[in-house]
């Protein structure tokens, strides 16, 4: 038998005082594929930089990380690894098509050789389930953030590296989209890349991998076969549904939403929600899901259509709107890190709506910050710090935090769920069941989790090339719905 491909030992990351990743040990050999799990914030997305040799400013490494032979700690590249961050944003650059980067990418290994640049282009786009058209012709904000997901692997994958660490890579993704892109991670360990998997999704955990290492606070609590540590973390029940009225809280009619050289991403979409209910949003990546919450909040504006807010017609844009229609309807981004200012604490951030929303002093919007961001599992110590110093997991609870200070009418919720863990999805969860309860706060909830849509939606709308193509009672649409993962 080869040696590993890669090998790890003692690897450990220190933040000053603070010990984030203690004492690892690992070896992954050719084709293998290693599930790391663990709660948001244990450490997860940390190893996996550490894997590359690299760490997040203020972090020091010690260990040794070899990828064929060759260490990383220390050095100045990462050898053939590649890298898919928590965050597209982190690597798709923004005034840039992403085709062109992707050649770019190709030239590394291939230099001035077009045709193998372009066969590596498109065997990349092949392997991360996209296109290899029109698609690669655009900018990142013209992608959904599936896509966007879904181009940041192929950016990992087109250099042709012997181990590729992927931090969520499901993230943001449908059913069909998950079950092929399994498919074809499988496929790439089955050709011989290594693959390391940093994942709280336990159903595409048991699809690829053969073993598993179960982190929690910095610690490796299990390391082995991944049947086995899988079956031994077990998932909590998720809170049943908060009540519902006929009182119509949210109401949009006829939304249609346009790009610049006319292609319509919405269509004439309708959607009621009643004070206190949940209305889950699914469908395919780029099916206009994201388009539709941004459109209820005003950060889409819609050729045609209105939404009502308790009877009362919100303007379009959110920059137009009334203190009290900006608080009415709060948006939870689905890639939270991107709407926080990397150089201010967190907890002034998630404190700031109650001031300017809801005319609260400083102190106590500070004071019921920490109090709100406490039932989501943030504590006040981790909260003073900058966004960059939190987990993904983190900073979604903190982004939900946030929207709850403003106190307001309606949540849309796009993937708030999607980097936590079983615990804390929970519990989220069961915060947004208070808030429905006490306050008749109608909840828009965008997800890919048919699972959690089940157990939290009394009504599902489906999203199909930005119209609606199916609509009523959560477990009749589910029914009708792409299934989940199936386990290899």
């Amino acid at each position: 038998m080869t040696g590993p491909v890669l090998s790890v030992r003692s690897l450990a990351a220190r933040a000053g005082d603070a010990e984030l990743v203690a004492g690892v040990d690992l070896d992954l050999h050719t084709g293998g594929v290693l599930a790391v799990v663990g709660p948001s914030g244990s450490g997860k997305s940390t190893l996996g930089l550490a894997l590359l040799g690299e760490a997040a400013p203020g972090v020091a490494l010690t260990g040794s990380v070899r990828v064929g032979g060759t260490e990383l700690v220390g050095t100045a590249g990462r050898g053939r690894v590649g890298h898919l961050p928590q965050h597209p944003g982190a690597v798709l650059d923004p005034l840039r098509r992403v085709g062109a980067v992707l050649d770019e990418m190709a030239a590394v290994v291939h230099g001035a050789d077009r045709a193998a640049r372009s066969e590596a282009v498109g065997a990349a786009l092949r392997a991360a389930q996209l296109p290899t058209g029109e698609l690669s012709r655009r900018f990142p904000h013209q992608l959904s953030g599936g896509q966007q997901q879904r181009m940041a692997l192929a950016l990992a994958l087109v250099t042709g590296p012997d181990v590729v660490v992927l931090d969520e890579p499901t993230t943001g993704l449908d059913a069909d989209t998950t079950r092929a892109l399994v498919e074809s991670l499988a496929g790439l360990a089955e050709s011989g890349v290594a693959l390391v998997l940093l994942t709280h999704d336990h159903d595409v955990a048991r699809a690829l991998a053969h073993e598993a290492l179960a982190v929690r606070g910095g610690q490796v609590d299990a390391q082995g076969p991944a049947a086995e540590v899988l079956d031994a973390l077990a998932a909590p029940t998720v809170a049943e549904p908060g009540p519902e009225t006929d009182h119509p809280r949210l109401r949009a009619q006829g939304l249609t939403v346009v790009t610049a050289d006319g292609r319509a991403i919405l269509d004439g979409v309708d959607l009621d929600a009643a004070a206190g209910a949940a209305v889950a949003v699914v469908g395919p990546s780029g099916a206009g899901k994201t388009t539709l919450a941004r459109a209820l909040a005003g950060l889409a504006v819609p050729r045609s259509g209105t939404v009502e807010v308790d009877g009362t017609v919100l303007r379009p844009d959110a920059l137009d709107r009334t203190h009290d229609g900006r608080r009415a309807v709060q948006y939870v981004h689905q890639d939270p890190r991107a709407t926080f200012a990397p150089r201010r604490a967190v907890l002034e951030q998630v404190a700031r709506p109650a001031v300017r929303l809801r005319g609260l002093g400083s102190e106590a919007a500070r004071a019921e910050a920490v109090a709100v961001l406490g039932t989501l599992g943030v504590d006040e110590t981790t909260a003073r710090r900058r966004p960059r110093a939190l987990s993904g997991g983190q900073l979604q609870r903190t982004a939900v935090a946030r929207a709850l200070l403003a106190r307001p009418d309606v949540i849309v919720a796009d993937e708030a769920t999607s980097a936590l863990d079983a615990d804390h999805q929970a519990g989220l969860v069961e915060v947004f069941d208070q808030v429905r309860r006490a306050h008749g706060t109608a909840l828009v909830l965008v997800s890919h989790d048919l699972e959690l849509v089940g157990q939290v939606a009394g009504t599902t709308v489906v999203l199909a090339a930005g119209r609606v193509v199916d609509r009523g009672p959560t477990g009749e649409v589910l029914e009708r719905t792409a299934p989940r993962v199936a386990p290899r």
